[in-house]
């Protein structure tokens, strides 16, 4: 279930720790769909290393997620086992803001599942669906709300 894998000791492979600033971290497969997305932003985004061998990505800032859903439309697998990975480290998940996610409408009631189960553990909102590799329509709310949400969050460290 789930709640196990967020939150599950990642001890089989060492990881060194890298850096990351930025207000996007998303993780994309070879398949680039997410990557392709996140690039169309034009804002600072960092990704998540596709391969366990890579070293764990630590951010050094608060951000948004993207995640990508798969695992054929049920929960098992829907969240990617890097983004697990990602976020099982305590810091890197303590700096989650908000969840953007990206699946397939085929999936039919578990379109965007991945990002609807990390918002959920993460208490976190989850922000935009879009399909695929998204529309520019898409790209243009998201970037939108990304500038907007982080305003606002500005705004609320203030007050």
């Amino acid at each position: 279930m789930l709640a196990t894998h967020l939150h599950e000791a990642d001890s089989e492979v060492p990881c060194k720790e890298g850096a990351a600033s930025g207000e996007i971290v998303y993780f994309s497969t070879k398949s680039g769909n997410t990557h392709r997305f996140v690039e169309k932003l034009g804002l600072p985004a960092t990704r998540i290393p596709l391969s366990r061998d890579e070293p764990l990505l630590k951010v050094d800032a608060p951000y948004i997620l993207v995640v990508p859903t798969y695992g054929g439309g049920g929960v098992e697998g829907a969240v990617p086992g890097q983004v697990i990975r990602f976020l099982n480290d305590e810091h890197n998940r303590s700096l989650i803001r908000g969840v953007i996610a990206s699946g397939n409408t085929n999936f039919g009631t578990a379109y965007c599942l991945g990002g609807r189960i990390v918002a959920d553990k993460c208490r976190v909102p989850l922000l935009y669906r879009f399909e695929l590799l998204g529309t520019a329509d898409d790209v243009a709310k998201v970037r939108k709300g990304v500038n907007t949400f982080w305003k606002h969050e500005a705004w609320k460290r203030q007050a």
